[in-house]
């Protein structure tokens, strides 16, 4: 693995995700951005147009997705269990504790993760981090939720909310349109084509918008636990555990990349919600996101071979 083979790989791939990301980043520090409207735009529209057009377009069939699921399941589950070992061997104290596990737990699998595997891999390792995608989006809905809620949050509520989640439907469709072959009218393919590429670029400069919410937090040791966890480890859990399911070729490519992302952005939103420690989570966000090239770099390399 050499410094070439190195750095191309990371102008090839992460490069051009950061640019963009901080070109958002930029914006959002000049000019008054309204990135709430800009989230709800790609959760409401391009999110799940995107998932829907990678999975009746791809050659995953369902025994792979369902695999994912499991991956994506155990990956977080994990992760997470990691993160709470590691918090109590360092005496954190309960809300710190609850912030590393929850930005451990949940990577940033979309307008990053999504990316970064399309530039790396291509559309059907694509297919793949978007069934992952899905699964941590829901996941984090429900687990993620009661997490940062400290237990005063009603178990029902946080269910039911996952019900709200367009991309949810997105899947269903698409599963039913693949399951029995049902064949697209032209201008509504054009339609659900021309948002699907929207998604990804939107993306990005949403991911470049919410970095300037950061906080700086005077914890440096759940800092450091938080962001050291999801970088170092993280990337070894993937592989491990691609191993252990089986996981060949792009599905592997796809699934190990995503359990290597840094922590989710959506956690700040949740972190801020449910008042724990939002300046803790966002400082893991931010500083995960900023070195996660130093990982994500050698990763693509390894994955490639």
């Amino acid at each position: 693995m050499s410094f070439i083979e190195l750095f191309n790989t990371f102008a090839n791939n992460l490069l051009p995700i950061m640019l963009i990301a901080a070109a958002g980043y930029i914006l959002g520090k000049t000019l008054t951005v309204d990135s709430r409207t800009i989230g709800r735009m790609v959760f409401y529209i391009f999110s799940p147009l995107l998932v829907f057009n990678l999975m009746v377009t791809s050659r995953l069939n369902l025994q792979q997705a369902l695999t994912t699921v499991e991956y994506t399941a155990a990956v977080i589950a994990i992760m997470g269990s990691i993160a709470f070992i590691l918090g109590k061997l360092f005496r954190l104290e309960r809300s710190h504790l609850l912030a590393v596990v929850l930005t451990v737990a949940f990577g940033n699998t979309g307008n990053y993760g999504l990316p970064l595997v399309k530039f790396a891999f291509g559309d059907e390792a694509l297919a793949v981090a978007s069934i992952f995608y899905v699964t941590t989006t829901i996941l984090f809905n429900t687990v993620g939720v009661v997490i940062a809620s400290l237990g005063h949050l009603d178990l029902k509520s946080a269910i039911l909310g996952v019900f709200k989640l367009p991309i949810l439907y997105a899947v269903t469709v698409a599963l039913l349109v693949k399951g029995f072959g049902i064949e697209i009218p032209l201008p509504l393919s054009r339609t659900i084509e021309i948002a699907a590429n929207g998604a990804i670029p939107a993306m990005i400069i949403l991911l470049g918008l919410e970095l300037t919410r950061i906080e700086w937090s005077h914890s440096l040791r759940a800092t450091g636990l938080g962001v050291a966890a999801k970088l170092l480890i993280g990337p070894l859990v993937g592989l491990f555990l691609a191993s252990l399911f089986g996981l060949q070729g792009h599905t592997r490519q796809g699934s190990a990349i995503e359990a290597a992302m840094p922590a989710a952005v959506a956690t700040t939103v949740v972190a801020t919600e449910y008042k724990l420690e939002p300046s803790l989570v966002t400082a893991i966000v931010f500083f995960g996101t900023v070195l996660s090239p130093l990982t994500l770099t050698p990763l693509i390399v390894f994955l490639t071979r």
